[in-house]
């Protein structure tokens, strides 16, 4: 009988398939709202994509959201339907812009001086795979947020302050860490995407808005109360 070879499998082939199109910049395509892979329960992680092509595409999958400008990216942003998706998040330095408020979830972190209610703090890069979360206690916060297979624009949504993440890495080693604030917003953003759900499905819908009008009308305030009280929402 002959050796099964584990990293052959469909899943394998698609991936490096993905990663070969994407070139030497390894940028790779981001789907948009609308794609039927972004409604998908996605599949758990378990040996379908050999070592080398795992971590060639969680580096991808790095790039990919750094240039975009982005802090999370999941597979099925990508067309990938397992359970895998990537973070990243840094507080900036005083003498960057405030002006990249307007990209949400998209890319949000600012000067570390400024008191900001969204509690926006540093989120070290990590792979997580077959992620899950479950809220500690009882509080939450609405703030807006974007998505980058939603472009161009953002939304008010309600999420858990504090969680209980759990996730692999590419080694397959278990992870258990309780976030707060930003990065449990991210958390929870990214993995809901593997359940096949968009931020958009539960925000407060009189609150979208373009990422221009948000600059422009409403960055001053991320609480954001004025901007329920002129459009509608509750918070």
């Amino acid at each position: 009988m002959e050796k099964t070879v584990r990293n052959a499998t469909p899943w394998n082939q698609e991936v490096e398939q993905l990663l070969h199109d994407a070139g030497r910049k390894h940028l790779l395509p981001i789907v948009q709202a609308g794609e039927v892979v972004l409604r998908q329960q996605t599949v758990r992680v378990d040996g379908q994509l050999s070592r080398r092509t795992l971590a060639r595409l969680i580096n991808a999958m790095r790039v990919t959201m750094l240039e975009a400008p982005g802090v999370g990216l999941a597979g099925p942003q990508i067309g990938v339907g397992l359970a895998i998706a990537v973070v990243e998040d840094h507080v900036r330095a005083d003498d960057e812009s405030d002006d990249d408020y307007d990209t949400g979830i998209v890319d949000t972190a600012e000067d570390e001086e400024y008191d900001d209610p969204r509690e926006i703090a540093e989120f070290p890069f990590h792979e997580i795979i077959n992620p899950s979360y479950e809220p500690i206690g009882d509080a939450t916060r609405s703030f807006y947020e974007g998505c980058l297979s939603f472009d161009g624009y953002q939304a008010v949504r309600r999420r858990w302050l504090d969680i209980t993440a759990r996730w692999e890495d590419a080694k397959g080693k278990q992870h258990e860490e309780h976030l707060h604030g930003w990065p449990a917003r991210i958390f929870q953003h990214e993995t809901d995407h593997l359940s096949g759900e968009l931020y958009i499905d539960k925000a407060e819908i009189r609150s979208l808005t373009t990422n221009e009008n948000l600059g422009e009308l409403w960055s001053y305030d991320p609480t954001p109360s004025d901007a329920a009280k002129e459009l509608g929402f509750v918070l």
